[in-house]
């Protein structure tokens, strides 16, 4: 594959240290990743502040890695962080804020569907507005199916009616976020991790910037109707205990109702006699029992599951290569870099765990 001339780095300013990372999570993007940064590119070009691109790579079984190799020979502000395998969008994402060092960090997906020329309007809300997270909120959802809009509607409002935190509705990880903010984010190192309400829990002053979302620019999308099931289920979970007391409610009616039940049986019988029992309604009332109670484990077994990830204390993430910008590091960078010959394979300060 050939690079055009627009794909160099025109917006390379060397000897200076960023001001903008913009961390960019990639798996399988080989057919698209090209045209992203060119388009990514020019919007760095008009930028006034110092800008660098961190490119993490989740384990692609296509060409991505080698692209993103032949793409930072022509750009010096672009680095590579190589995952030793996929270990998910959500993590990736954490491993590229792991690498960055700007003032303010800017989280992109690499399928075009957000448009990387509305970058300059996050740092300006960002300048003007003071605000620790600039969060992209759509308006519009091209390119998707009406059971996918409609499911992703019911989602953010069912998560915000079951959670502790608002998470901002019609929002993605598209969105810029401040040293203080990426700082804060990088201390939540749990396993089972929804990063939209992990942005929403540290707080801060949060301000939304409306925009029109585009159909996938190449490719197929990772997320399928399954994947998407279980992020929801991730993100229900990490923020609210309400499935549990849902169980615990729902458990608490059926008890209740049971006793009612009894007791009217045993005044029929006072009244009546005790008549020969109804075969189809016994069975009913065992089936909905023992439905509700299978439920009530599945939910316990879910919050069981994640404690017991949790106790394990895995890291992240591991890293196989790191490819770094090539723009002079502080001495204050230095402890966030990686040196895959020592015994320390990861960032200092916990970075990978």
């Amino acid at each position: 594959m050939r690079l055009k001339d627009g794909d160099s780095a025109r917006s390379a300013k060397t000897g200076k240290e960023p001001t903008i990372s913009v961390v960019v999570p990639t798996y399988n993007e080989a057919d698209g990743i090209v045209e992203f940064n060119r388009r990514l590119t020019e919007v760095r070009a008009d930028l006034s502040e110092n800008s660098e691109v961190v490119y993490v790579n989740d384990g692609s079984k296509d060409d991505t890695f080698a692209i993103l190799k032949m793409l930072r020979e022509h750009d010096p502000t672009i680095s590579i962080v190589n995952l030793s395998r996929n270990f998910g969008k959500e993590v990736a994402l954490t491993a590229g804020l792991d690498y960055s060092r700007g003032e303010a960090v800017i989280v992109i997906d690499a399928d075009l569907q957000d448009p990387p020329e509305l970058i300059p309007e996050l740092i300006r809300v960002w300048q003007r507005e003071h605000a620790d997270v600039v969060f992209a909120q759509r308006r519009s959802r091209a390119g998707e199916t009406w059971l996918k809009r409609a499911t992703a509607y019911a989602f953010y409002r069912v998560i915000n009616l079951l959670g502790r935190q608002t998470v901002p509705v019609d929002t993605g990880d598209f969105r810029l976020l401040s040293r203080r903010a990426v700082a804060a984010v990088r201390t939540l190192r749990e396993h089972h991790r929804f990063m939209k309400g992990l942005f929403a829990w540290i707080g801060f002053r949060q301000v939304a910037v409306p925009y029109e979302r585009a159909g996938r620019a190449a490719g197929q999308t990772k997320w399928n109707y399954w994947k998407l099931w279980n992020l929801s289920i991730e993100g229900i979970t990490s923020f609210s205990l309400a499935p549990l007391k849902i169980a615990t409610y729902t458990g608490l009616s059926a008890a209740i109702i049971a006793v009612l039940y009894g007791l009217y049986i045993v005044g029929l019988t006072i009244l009546y006699g005790n008549p020969v029992a109804g075969y189809p309604s016994l069975l009913v009332i065992i089936l909905f029992l023992g439905g509700v109670q299978l439920l009530s484990l599945g939910i316990i077994g879910e919050y069981l599951g994640r404690v017991f990830n949790e106790t394990k204390q895995r890291p992240l993430y591991f890293v196989d290569a790191i490819l770094p910008a090539h723009l002079p590091v502080s001495a204050t960078d230095e402890a966030c870099r990686s040196d895959l010959s020592s015994e320390d394979a990861f960032p200092r300060g916990g970075l990978g765990r």
